[in-house]
């Protein structure tokens, strides 16, 4: 596959009611009130025990309510033939703690590396950082590696993320990468404050390329023993990767959506997946994403109308009267408010239609984000064109 880069490529609908149409580009329209209680801090264990919100019909969410099921049930919910596409990227020990040379605590999430051991990062706190600045870095405790310390200077500031280009000073022939079981940590969201889980339960039981900073949180619903039943039920799996980055979790902060410009991110759709997809829609079956992150990759790979093997960076951003090419339903949790994931879902089943299910899950006590439960969207619950 070359490497290319995919753009964004929206082709908005009309839709007969304006004031719809007005929030459905507002960043205002995607407001929604979650008690904190609701934010799941831990995993469910097993995996599959976790809640699974049914959307099976187009008028799910206006005139009834979702199907309210567990999530080791989703062989009953999808049929023969359907295939279920899976993002493998692995989440890195992405997170350092170190001090600058004043003694002065700080906090830096890498994103992606620029070049050799030199990092795009997010740094905490961030003000006063400026370029010439150092950071020392100790091994975790209990570690006999070598070197026991390092230390990144801050080449610039990138003015598209707000982070900081730090580059590592290692001995040569290493990189940092070999170095981050010893000297990072699993990141797990801001929102997550009183957590017990372990690395391993904030990654899927497929990952198995490293490059993501947040995990495909749709996945880690997964258990081994599901994906076999799911096999046995004539479901299929292919596979995605998408390094999950800034452009996944960063707030949109601006009024109008539709000037919101995505963080580029990193996909490989291969040969062998389009093959599946393609298999699968002549014999009938459905293309269902495990995630947006699966939507968006599989969506980016089709940006010049039909699905193609791809390897590049993608800044797609997918929004209500966005034309859907490739995926027929979807798996998903629930996602935080103004978020682009919340924009991505409702341009499958409409904004207002999903705040409705939204208020639905929240008074039938789901737990909400990345340790919360799951929405299955099937496809015969999506909004014809992708209307309201």
């Amino acid at each position: 596959m070359q490497q290319q880069r995919a753009k964004t490529n929206l082709n908005p609908i009309s839709s007969p009611h304006k004031e719809d149409l007005e929030l459905d580009r507002s960043l205002t329209g995607y407001d929604y009130e979650l008690p904190q209680e609701l934010i799941a801090q831990n995993p469910v264990v097993p995996r599959d025990h976790s809640k699974l919100l049914v959307v099976n019909a187009q008028d799910t969410g206006i005139k009834v309510e979702p199907r309210h099921c567990i999530f080791r049930s989703l062989p009953e919910q999808l049929k023969s033939g359907d295939l279920l596409v899976m993002n493998n990227t692995k989440v890195y020990p992405a997170r350092l703690y170190g001090r600058k040379s004043t003694g002065a605590e700080i906090e830096v999430l890498l994103l992606e590396e620029r070049q050799h051991n030199c990092w795009l990062a997010l740094v905490k706190p961030g003000k006063r950082f400026t370029r010439g600045a150092k950071i020392i870095f100790e091994a975790k405790a209990n570690s006999s590696s070598s070197p026991s310390s390092l230390t990144a200077t801050v080449l610039e500031t990138d003015e598209a993320t707000g982070g900081r280009l730090l580059q590592f000073n290692l001995p040569e022939g290493m990189s940092l990468v070999q170095m981050l079981d010893v000297f990072g940590e699993v990141p797990l969201p801001p929102y997550i404050t009183a957590s017990d889980a372990q690395g391993a339960q904030y990654q899927t039981v497929y990952a198995k390329v490293p490059g993501a900073v947040a995990a495909p949180t749709a996945g880690l619903h997964f258990t081994p023993e599901l994906l076999q039943r799911l096999g046995d039920h004539g479901i299929h799996q292919a596979f995605v990767t998408l390094h999950v980055g800034v452009g996944t979790f960063r707030p949109v902060e601006v009024e109008d959506v539709k000037t919101h410009k995505m963080h580029e991110e990193w996909i490989s759709v291969p040969s062998s997946t389009v093959e599946q997809i393609r298999a699968t829609q002549a014999s009938g079956g459905r293309i269902v994403a495990v995630g947006t992150t699966v939507a968006r990759a599989l969506e980016g790979a089709a940006a010049k109308g039909e699905l193609q093997p791809f390897s590049g960076k993608t800044d797609l951003f997918i929004y209500p009267g966005y034309q859907w090419r490739v995926v027929d339903g979807l798996i998903t949790n629930f996602h935080l408010p103004r978020s682009s994931l919340l924009m991505l879902v409702s341009a499958l089943i409409g904004r207002q239609r999903l705040l409705n299910i939204y208020q639905q899950a929240i008074s039938s006590q789901y737990r909400f984000y990345s340790f919360g439960d799951a929405m299955l969207i099937l496809p015969e619950a999506r909004t014809l064109n992708s209307e309201q």
